[in-house]
């Protein structure tokens, strides 16, 4: 069973549409990385759509996902690092509660 190519496209907005609002709204850094990684995931879906109905390759779509996934697991694991060095120092995770570059 073959889905259109529409549907996925869909999902794929509407997975990045909840991204994009958890990224604004939230106030938990970890839940802004999490909106993030939504985000990510459906650039995902739509390198996988796209590279399977009109790639001439259908495999470059998969090595692209796979290149995404590996800098998505390298910026979860940066940005982990500087939200503990930040609760270290501020004993908080909230943004409305970090002012670091202001003097």
């Amino acid at each position: 069973m073959l889905i259109p190519l529409q549907h996925i496209l869909i999902f794929a907005a509407g997975l990045f549409a909840i991204g994009l609002y958890g990224a604004l709204v939230r106030r938990n850094v970890i839940g802004i990385l999490i909106s993030i990684e939504l985000i990510l995931n459906a650039v995902n879906v739509n390198l996988i759509a796209f590279s399977r109905t009109t790639a001439l390759n259908p495999v470059t779509g998969q090595v692209f996902a796979v290149i995404v996934i590996t800098l998505a697991a390298v910026g979860a694991t940066v940005g982990l690092a500087i939200v503990l060095a930040l609760y270290r120092v501020r004993r908080t995770i909230y943004t409305d509660e970090v002012n670091l570059l202001k003097w």
